[in-house]
């Protein structure tokens, strides 16, 4: 735990700076990341009780991949927090780090933070595990926090499944905050074909709901936003590409260079294929 970057000697583990030949990604979610969240939990916490939640943790963890390590941890953490969920997220929250924007180069040390994103996706949708208050509020306000230090689209994913008009409206509004993780949320969360992520069936029959958010985005001066823009309407595109070449037509007109970019790299798939209006779009964005 060498790496302090939070208020009073919260700490992130070490771990590469990328995937390494010989090197699971399941090792970041090992004994150090254990012993740093019950440090962190506990200098918040001081009732935590750190021995039965590092006995939980460390039960069969060697057997997980990455995934089911994240749920595993986060399952540990459960039994060790308050038991109302709210109560227990506002511990999580209290131990979080500096969000990247002040910590740029961590590399995979901020996968750390996945135990914590899938106690929100477990638990923070049902008020079973609220006392019987809506949790919604406190579930979007801990994505914002963590997809700072981390991401949210895939404990994201449920909420726009199971609460879509809430959620979305939410993340509309996220689209003209400040920190540039958290309006590309906005647009990598709603991807229809999120890679690694449960497809939303619903945004593949019909992409409509997410396109305002697209729109409100096209222009980031963030690449890492526009990026994720362009790889949502590479998404839209395997399903309506008609849908996707109205709208980089529509875009094309007075486009920037950075939205010609956005373009082109939208279009690459269906111009691989050699659909012609994609080549004759990203010939015209050039």
């Amino acid at each position: 735990m060498s790496n302090s970057y939070g208020v009073d000697m919260l700490f992130i583990p070490d771990a590469p700076k990328s995937i390494q030949k010989g090197q699971p990604l399941k090792n970041v979610l090992g004994l150090e990341a254990v012993d740093c969240l019950a440090h962190n939990i506990s200098h918040v916490y001081p009732e935590f009780d750190s021995k039965k939640f590092r006995g939980s943790a460390l039960d069969n963890l060697e057997t997980f991949e990455f995934k089911d390590r994240a749920v595993h941890i986060a399952t540990a953490l459960r039994l060790c927090l308050p038991s109302k969920y709210e109560k227990a997220i506002e511990v999580i929250l209290g131990s979080l780090t500096l969000p990247n924007t002040q910590t740029e180069g961590l590399g995979l040390a901020v996968l750390f933070y996945q135990p914590h994103s899938f106690f929100v996706l477990e638990y923070g949708l049902d008020n079973k595990y609220n006392g019987g208050d809506d949790p919604f509020e406190i579930s979007m306000r801990a994505q914002y926090e963590l997809t700072k230090r981390n991401t949210s689209e895939f404990s994201m994913r449920p909420f726009l499944i199971q609460e879509q008009e809430r959620t979305l409206s939410r993340l509309m509004e996220w689209t003209f905050d400040p920190d540039p993780h958290v309006r590309r949320l906005c647009s990598e969360g709603t991807r229809p074909r999120l890679p690694w992520a449960p497809r939303i069936r619903e945004f593949i029959k019909n992409p409509a709901p997410t396109l305002p958010i697209l729109e409100a985005l096209k222009d980031d001066s963030s690449l890492y936003v526009r990026r994720s823009v362009a790889n949502h309407l590479g998404d839209i595109a395997k399903d309506h590409p008609k849908i996707v070449f109205d709208i980089c037509n529509r875009w094309l007109i007075d486009a920037s260079r950075d939205v010609k970019c956005l373009i082109r790299h939208a279009l690459r798939h269906p111009a691989k294929k050699g659909n012609e209006t994609a080549l004759r779009l990203r010939s015209a964005a050039k």
